[in-house]
Parts: structure tokens; C-alpha cells; sequence
């Protein structure tokens, strides 16, 4: 489970030195429409670069930028996640663990985390802080993200950005989770914890490398874990994202997407949407 909500966030592992990353790209065309997919990751150490060669020219050859969700600026976000989070009326969350209350526990201790700090919290959204507060220790920030980047240089060029999605949508598809998912979410992150850099990785390897066979093999292992979840936040989500583009290929123009590298992997990817609805997608080479 761990997997798949590293693979969904794409956080990275640290790497050993600095390099160029050569991630995938493709692009869907018709008579007078080009539409780029790029996969991103959302949180990036400072020395990997990848906005170059294909990458860079498919974003400089579009008119605007698409992106999974533009992060509210107002101050909004914290607001919006914590009034989802906050479970006032329910019982603590230990109680909702049951039996794997210790474990927990013991996880938090390890990252010095009060036990009280999440016990009012939704397991979904501990999960996912969990799953993000080790990787935030070793100095990673959204603010070094592809998403980030792709909006300054697209601010920068005078090109509109726009999103598929809201923050408010994003966080329902975890809120909305039944609790007894939440809490298997929960308990395969802690279970996971101690591999969780060597399972970032794998991943970023693959994204690095351009290797959309390798991460779709890691991304279908992860998901065979929890199939309810992997339709909610994968499948559903790509096949709404493949009737937008089939939709704008109607407007001529060119369009540089850019979602998370996980909805462009595996058997329910982002193209294996497109392909069903009968649009050919290319993989772009240098």
C-alpha cells in the first residue's frame, strides 16, 4: 500500500549524486491538435534535472500547461485538508487500530511524533503525512516539484496554466474512503515505513530512466494490493482524464499535461484509456 501511495505522490528517494533525469513523454495528435503527457513528480530533491531535451521542447512548443491540480495560494489548503481530517466525533484513532495500535505507535515514536498529535485525525490523512514526514526530514520540498517548475516557466512565457482536477477533489478521494480502507491504509503504511526509501528508489530509477514498462510493473504490484482503492485513485480518475483529451482534441492548439507519472504506468494508464476510446498515443524520443 505504501507503494501505491508513493507511486500516486511520486516522492523520490535521495540519490547518491546529482544527475539528469530522462523521463518519458508522449504526445497525442490529430490534424490540427498536439497534446503532451508528461508524467511529474510532485516532490523533488534540487539536483535532479529533467527540464530538457524532449521534455523541454514539447513544453515550449505549447500554448498552455494542464496540470493534475493547482495548489490554492490563499492559504485555503490547510484549512480545506485539516476540516476534512478532523474526526471530533468519532472514537481515537488507536481505538479504530485495534490490535495494530503498538505498531502505530511505535512508528510515530520513531519520526518523534506525539501519539496525541493524530489522534482526532482520519486514518487516511495520517497515512499520507506519514508516509510523507520522513522524506520531508531529508530536506525534500514540493517548491523543488515538477509542478512548480512547469507553472514558473509557463507563467514566465505569458502560457495559461488550468487544472483537471480541484484541491477539494483530491482530498474526497481519500476522505471518502470507507474507514475500514483507511485503516488497512494506515497499517500498510507503518508496515512499510522502514522500506520506504528503498521503494522511492525503485520508482524514481524507473521515472528517471524513462522506463514506463518497469514502472508500470511496480505500479500493478501495488495495486493488485488494494483494488478498490487503486479504482478510486488510479483507474476512475485516468478515465475521466482520457475523455478530457479525447474532448479537446476537438480545439486546435497544442497542450502540454502534465499529471503524475503513476497515471501514465500499468494496465489502467492514462494511453490504455485513450487506446479504448480509440486515440493513439506515441511515445516521444530524442
Amino acid at each position: 500500500m505504501t507503494r501505491l501511495l508513493a507511486l500516486l505522490l511520486m516522492l523520490l528517494a535521495t540519490p547518491a549524486a546529482a544527475r539528469n533525469a530522462n523521463p518519458a513523454l508522449w504526445v497525442v495528435k490529430d490534424a490540427d491538435t498536439t497534446i503532451y503527457l508528461f508524467g511529474t513528480v510532485h516532490v523533488l530533491p534540487p539536483d535532479i534535472a529533467w527540464l530538457h531535451g524532449k521534455v523541454k521542447a514539447g513544453f515550449d512548443a505549447a500554448d498552455e500547461l494542464v496540470i493534475e491540480m493547482i495548489a490554492p495560494e490563499d492559504g485555503s489548503a490547510g484549512r480545506t485538508m485539516l476540516a476534512r481530517a478532523i474526526d471530533a466525533d468519532g472514537p481515537p484513532l488507536c481505538t479504530k487500530m485495534a490490535d495494530a495500535c503498538p505498531a502505530y505507535q511505535a512508528a510515530l515514536a520513531g519520526l518523534g511524533v506525539p501519539t496525541e498529535a493524530f489522534e482526532r485525525m482520519e486514518p487516511w490523512f495520517v497515512a499520507t503525512t506519514l508516509s510523507i514526514l520522513p522524506l520531508q526530514a531529508l530536506g525534500y520540498s514540493a517548491e523543488t516539484g515538477v509542478e512548480k517548475a512547469l507553472t514558473a516557466a509557463a507563467k514566465a512565457a505569458g502560457k495559461p496554466v488550468s487544472e483537471l482536477e480541484t484541491f477539494d477533489q483530491q482530498i474526497g478521494y481519500f476522505d471518502s474512503l470507507p474507514e475500514p480502507q483507511q485503516v488497512a491504509f494506515l497499517n500498510s503504511t507503518v508496515e512499510e515505513l522502514p522500506r520506504l526509501k528503498e521503494e522511492m528508489a525503485k520508482m524514481v530509477d524507473a521515472w528517471a530512466a524513462g522506463d514506463a514498462e518497469r514502472l508500470g510493473a511496480i505500479m500493478n504490484e501495488s495495486l493488485a494490493e488494494n483494488p478498490e482503492i487503486a479504482k478510486r485513485l488510479l483507474a476512475e480518475r485516468n478515465a475521466r482524464w482520457a475523455d478530457w483529451i479525447k474532448t479537446r482534441l476537438d480545439r486546435p492548439g497544442t497542450v502540454f499535461v502534465a499529471v503524475g507519472a503513476g497515471h501514465l504506468a500499468g494496465k489502467d494508464s492514462v494511453q490504455a484509456m485513450l487506446a479504448a476510446r480509440g486515440v493513439t498515443t506515441a511515445q516521444v524520443h530524442d
